[in-house]
Order: structure tokens, then C-alpha cells, then sequence
């Protein structure tokens, strides 16, 4: 959006990674205390929005959207709030989530149509107050590579089927399942690669020593650049189960031409579809997951069949540009007072 010739201006707690992010590359920033909900929070917002010229509020989570809500409806000329929603959580059915939805918000963005649907479902609000807009990514950036290149700067083994998971540790991302299915295969070449972090990593860390399988499973934290360790990969692996948008780490890795093995949860089935772009599997089922992983690993002319379709999917679908045009577009109209 600066890039569009916009104003932009990231508000965040000061101890998020988002807040450090957006000084270090330069983009405008304001700290306010807004981690949880809090009366501080609601006046430091309240304070910001009263003494900076602003015509859209676009918030991203439950904490902060709640708390531009509340702020907004302090001001006698207040900027409107974009509500996006990125994950397929319960909205509980009350009447204090029905006023956030249908009249504090004046538009709500979701990453896939499912979501959409489900937010008109649970709250009331009408289709022509809500989007369906995935998240774009660079098609630049995220390229195929060559595997052995990446491999060797990571120092990952060559000659391994390499499956690999890139999100935050937590439950409903599956990874628990991921760790069994590459453990219980017993093969040694196969190589597990889980990149991030998050509150699930103590548990993950005790369940790879309870099975015994340090050597094959690694866990290199979070990184400021994924793009090799996703070129590494034989198959990208997502077993979500339950709270799952549109995932960025899929499209990433179709982007770099990475075959996908995940779970029709959420609106992932609008990115990925079974047995073209990617394999699905039964949610928490390890020994689904790894009948597919062992699939592509003896099937190598399968792995290259999926790995160009979704290649294909993501230069034709999922570039930034588009996501950029849409939200472009109900910016302008929710400022206009016609969206």
C-alpha cells in the first residue's frame, strides 16, 4: 500500500515481532499497549486515531478489533474500521459480537470464501458488507530453487526425503501428527523439518525424545527467511485440524513448486484440491498422513505432477498484486460510505 502511494501506519504492541518488523524495514509505526484488552489499550488507541488524520482502521485480530471498535465509537469523527478475519474459529452467536460485526465494523474482510460464509452465518451480517480476499504473497521472492543449493547452505542431507512444516507452534496445526507419521515410518531417510515457533514447543520437543527421533527431526526455530528451507523440501506438509484460514505457508511453498500434503479444515480446499495441486488427509491421523508421505516418496512421478500444478495455481492466483487490487478497492469504498 505505501508502495501504491498510500499512508500507512502499523499499530502494535512495542514487544511484538510485527512492531520490530515494521521499524526495521522502514515502514511507519506506533507502540500502543493493545497485546490484551485493557482500558489502557482502549484510551492509547482512542488517543491515536483523535490526533491523526485517518480514513480506514483495518484490524486483524480479536484483542485490537475490539479495541478500535470501542475507541471509534468514542469519536465524533472517527475513520471506519475493516474487520479481517483470518481464521475459522467459533464466532460466538451474542449480542455483543453481532454489534461488533454488524454495526461497529463497516466492512469484514475474510482469507477465504468459507470464512465468509461463516461469519454471514454466525453474526448476521449481510453479503454485501462482506469479502472473501486471500492473502497474497511475492512471487518474486517465493521461487523454485535449486534443492541441492539449499540443502547444502542448511545443512540439511542430500540424499533424504525431506518433508517439511512452516507455522507457529500450536495444537490445532497438527504438527504433533506430523512428528508421529515421519517417526512411526521408521524409514531413515526420511528427514522431518519444522520451522517456527510458538507455545507448542516444549510439547513437540518431549514428544520427538519420547519416540526417539532426534536424529531425525529438527526444529530450527523461527526464520527471517523461509524461501530455502522450503526449496530444501520434497513435500510440504500442513495437518491442521480445526481454527485454519487460507494459509500464507501453503501458497509459499506452492510458489516454490513444493508438493502439498494437508487437510480440507478451513478454506485450505480453495487453495488446494485433491489429487492435483495436493494430497488430502484425515485431520489428526497420523497414519493417513503418512500413507500420502510415503505415496510421493515411491512415486516421484506424482510428487512432480502436484508440485507444477500447484506451481501453476500459485502464479496464476495468488500474487500480491491481486489481493492488493481487492483491498484497494474496499478501502476506497468503505471510505466513500458505499461498501
Amino acid at each position: 500500500m505505501l508502495g501504491r502511494g498510500h499512508e500507512v501506519c502499523i499499530v502494535a504492541p512495542p514487544e511484538s515481532r510485527i512492531f520490530a518488523e515494521a521499524r526495521g524495514r522502514g515502514i511507519p509505526a506506533h507502540a500502543a499497549p493493545i497485546a490484551r484488552k485493557s482500558p489502557r489499550g482502549l484510551w492509547s488507541l482512542r488517543r491515536f486515531f483523535a490526533e491523526r488524520a485517518t480514513d480506514i482502521v483495518n484490524g486483524h485480530s480479536s484483542t485490537d478489533s475490539w479495541l478500535d471498535a470501542l475507541a471509534l465509537c468514542t469519536l465524533s469523527r472517527a475513520p471506519r474500521l475493516v474487520r479481517t478475519r483470518h481464521i475459522s474459529a467459533p464466532i460466538s452467536r451474542n449480542t455483543a459480537n453481532r454489534w461488533l460485526y454488524r454495526r461497529a465494523s463497516a466492512h469484514v474482510v475474510t482469507t477465504g470464501e468459507r470464512l465468509r460464509e461463516q461469519v454471514m452465518r454466525e453474526t448476521g451480517l449481510g453479503p454485501e458488507r462482506a469479502s472473501s480476499v486471500p492473502t497474497g504473497i511475492d512471487l518474486e521472492r517465493f521461487a523454485p530453487g535449486d534443492r541441492r543449493s539449499a540443502r547444502a547452505r542448511l545443512g540439511l542431507p542430500q540424499d533424504a526425503f525431506i518433508v517439511g512444516i512452516v507455522a507457529t507452534l500450536r495444537s490445532w496445526k497438527g504438527h504433533r501428527y506430523l512428528v508421529d507419521a515421519v517417526a512411526q515410518a521408521r524409514d531413515p531417510r526420511w528427514r522431518l523439518v519444522i520451522v517456527g515457533d510458538g507455545p507448542g514447543k516444549e510439547n513437540l520437543v518431549a514428544q520427538i525424545a519420547a519416540l526417539g527421533a532426534e536424529s531425525q527431526i529438527g526444529m530450527p526455530g523461527n526464520q527471517d527467511d523461509v524461501v530455502p528451507w522450503l526449496q530444501a523440501l520434497d513435500v510440504f506438509a500442513l495437518p491442521s485440524y480445526a481454527n485454519e484460514g487460507v494459509p500464507q505457508a501453503i501458497m509459499q511453498a506452492m510458489a516454490c513448486r513444493i508438493p502439498i500434503v494437508t487437510t480440507p479444515v478451513g478454506s485450505i480446499g480453495e487453495i488446494v484440491r485433491d489429487g492435483h495441486t495436493g494430497l488430502f488427509v484425515q485431520p489428526q491421523n497420523a497414519d493417513s498422513l503418512r500413507a500420502a508421505l510415503a505415496r510421493l516418496d515411491t512415486e516421484p512421478a506424482s510428487r512432480e505432477r502436484l508440485a507444477q500444478a500447484g506451481y501453476d495455481e500459485a502464479r496464476s492466483r495468488f500474487g500480491a498484486a491481486i489481493m492488493l487490487d481487492k483491498m484497494e478497492r474496499i478501502f476506497f469504498a468503505v471510505a466513500a460510505g458505499s461498501a
